[in-house]
């Protein structure tokens, strides 16, 4: 009964660990550049456990890694898009953000799910639907600013694509070149962009 009760309470914590070490180890390398045994690990846990949580393996903790890293980009994204009403100005203080973020973690902790997201195009179907989910999770929150701020549906929808898209492959740019100036002009840019629309 004392086994039982102490796996119970210890159990979660073990899937969390899991479910962040893959996040951020993806994050990093990919999914094929994250070995299952370093994963188990750095999470401290066993492979028993892994299977035991996750028993489609490596690929079903991927899939709930991305979806961890989707919520945790929503969260940064959220917290840029609250700074200002006006979405032109809060789009580029979520540049300014990641830049600032990508640019504190030595220029590693890019975006969390690109890395896997084009490594397993055509591949591996599972982990790319995570993925695909996790872009239109982002361009759902841009849209929303958006639409607050009477932007028509269409048009809304039509612009959160082009941000997040843009947002992605400057913070690429930034990571490779470590500097934060392609997130900066993006998000100037943007800005730019999307005050045009203005109503």
């Amino acid at each position: 009964m004392a086994t039982a009760a102490a796996t119970a309470t210890t159990a979660p914590g073990t899937r969390d660990r899991l479910v962040r070490t893959a996040s951020r180890l993806m994050q990093h390398g990919g999914y094929e550049n994250t070995p299952v045994k370093q994963l188990v690990r750095e999470a401290e846990a066993t492979l028993g456990s892994l299977y035991h949580f996750f028993p489609g393996g490596k690929q079903e903790l991927a899939v709930a890694a991305i979806h961890f890293g989707d919520e945790e980009f929503a969260e940064a994204l959220r917290a840029g898009l609250s700074t200002h009403t006006d979405p032109a100005r809060a789009i580029e203080a979520v540049a300014a953000l990641l830049a600032d973020h990508l640019a504190a973690s030595d220029w590693r902790d890019g975006c969390p799910v690109t890395a896997t997201a084009l490594e397993t195009v055509g591949r591996l179907p599972d982990i790319q639907a995570a993925c695909a989910r996790a872009f239109a999770n982002w361009q759902q929150l841009v849209a929303a600013k958006l639409l607050a701020s009477g932007h028509p549906e269409p048009e809304a929808r039509d612009l959160a694509v082009t941000v997040i898209s843009t947002l992605e492959g400057a913070e690429m740019t930034s990571q490779v070149t470590q500097s934060r100036t392609p997130l900066l002009l993006a998000g100037q840019h943007l800005a730019r962009l999307v005050a045009s629309y203005a109503r």
